[in-house]
């Protein structure tokens, strides 16, 4: 998903067409999943590009596959480097291997990070924990890089939440600064609390991970890196 005001982009891995006689929708307004059950559903990827990629590496990789590879991509920072002024202007262009292997070894980072980032598979890193009782209420944001902890008041704070995951940015914003920020004023709710913590340890995870990525990414294009 790609916002943009006063436009945004959607691009979903898989489509559900349209019965007969029934309109095509991108949304689901009941929020229920149920409501997609029994239907059948094709991957979106344009026919071109599904056989040329089955054609290249001789293998049919589900989507799933493919789009953990394309995630694995976008989250290398010699990928992000290279191309970051392309990044700003315009749709990123994804390179593909010339190995399968490559594209294989991509795909399965790539996949690990996207389940870390649905929090459906995430490493405990016991990260930011919240071990004072209190009103919960959120005052005033300010971490300490020295006790590697965050004060959302004068008692209660999050800890231990080293530098490099407090200063982790995502789309311009600076990831757990905005979180807590944006509940400023607030009384955080256990389900608040409980979620400070995984994202502190998703985005530990993160930075290991897109280590990973860079180097199986320069392994792959040696020339781009």
């Amino acid at each position: 998903i790609f916002f943009e005001v006063p436009i945004s982009y959607i691009f979903p891995l898989y489509l559900y067409p349209p019965e007969p006689g029934q309109r095509s929708t991108i949304s689901n307004p009941s929020g229920d999943n149920n409501s997609f059950a029994g239907k059948s559903r094709i991957e979106n990827f344009a026919y071109s590009f599904r056989n040329w990629l089955d054609e290249r590496y001789e293998h049919h990789f589900s989507p799933e596959e493919i789009f953990g590879y394309i995630y694995a991509v976008l989250h290398a920072p010699a990928y992000r480097t290279r191309y970051a002024e392309f990044l700003r202007i315009d749709f990123p262009r994804v390179p593909f291997p010339e190995s399968a292997n490559d594209f294989e070894t991509l795909s399965g980072l790539g996949w690990a990070l996207v389940q870390a980032h649905l929090f459906a598979e995430l490493p405990q890193r016991g990260l930011a924990a919240y071990p004072v009782k209190g009103g919960h209420t959120v005052e005033a944001v300010r971490y300490s890089p020295e006790e590697q902890t965050i004060w959302i008041n004068k008692r209660q704070f999050f800890k231990p939440v080293p530098q490099a995951v407090w200063d982790f940015h995502v789309g311009g914003y600076q990831v757990l600064d905005k979180y807590l920020k944006s509940r400023k004023g607030r009384t955080l709710s256990l389900d608040e609390i409980n979620h400070v913590s995984a994202i502190a340890d998703s985005l530990a995870f993160t930075i290991e991970q897109m280590a990973r990525i860079d180097e199986a990414y320069r392994a792959a294009f040696p020339d781009r890196g």
